[in-house]
């Protein structure tokens, strides 16, 4: 059995149109990657310094992490003679004599009303502020060193940081840095010791 006999001149034809098509269509592709392409290179990435960042000093305190921004930090210094103040509320430690300057060293864990996680050294102090006006240190377990910390990891307050803590709170970050707020705990009345304030020598 034999077919109808082929057109070729239609056949022709049709291939003709097909390929006229493809030419037509084949520019409209490129240009339409080549506008891909450059929406994506005027994307101008996010470099890790573009990103903003706490820088803080990282410390230990009954089995936490806390974090205060280096901004507000004097220095850190192992503690190695405190002298009790009497008459002073529970969380002033005592005080001790830093190069000529009376200054008060509180414990944060008796403030924030934290309870005591087995043993600790406890004898690290983070001093805030300038002692000669009205600058305190602050009793640690351990220092830990300083870190850029992205403003993007930090979390509003938590419930579960509560309390006293929840006033001086700046945030927490995913794996439990709780990063206190070092202006509020300088401005704060009550974390100043005014019976050592401007005295000197040796105590």
């Amino acid at each position: 059995m034999t077919g109808a006999p082929i057109d070729w001149p239609a056949l022709r034809d049709r291939l003709s149109a097909t390929a006229s098509e493809q030419a037509d269509e084949e520019p409209r592709r490129v240009a339409q990657i080549l506008r891909q392409r450059a929406r994506t290179a005027a994307q101008v990435p996010v470099k890790a310094s573009d990103v903003p960042t706490l820088s803080v000093l990282t410390f230990g305190l009954a089995g936490e992490t806390y974090a205060l921004e280096t901004k507000h930090v004097r220095q850190v210094f192992r503690l190695h003679r405190l002298t009790p103040l009497p008459g002073t509320p529970p969380h002033v430690a005592g005080v001790t004599n830093l190069r000529g300057n009376v200054l008060a060293v509180l414990d944060l864990r008796s403030f924030f009303d934290i309870p005591t996680r087995g043993l600790a050294e406890f004898d690290r102090v983070v001093v805030l502020g300038d002692p000669a006006h009205g600058g305190f240190g602050l009793l640690t377990d351990s220092i830990d060193g300083v870190r850029a910390l992205p403003v993007g990891e930090l979390a509003a307050n938590l419930p579960t940081l509560g309390g006293v803590r929840a006033r001086y709170l700046i945030g927490v970050t995913a794996s439990a840095v709780v990063v206190l707020d070092g202006a509020k705990l300088l401005a704060d009345p009550g974390l100043k010791v005014d019976a050592v304030r401007g005295r000197t020598g040796a105590v």
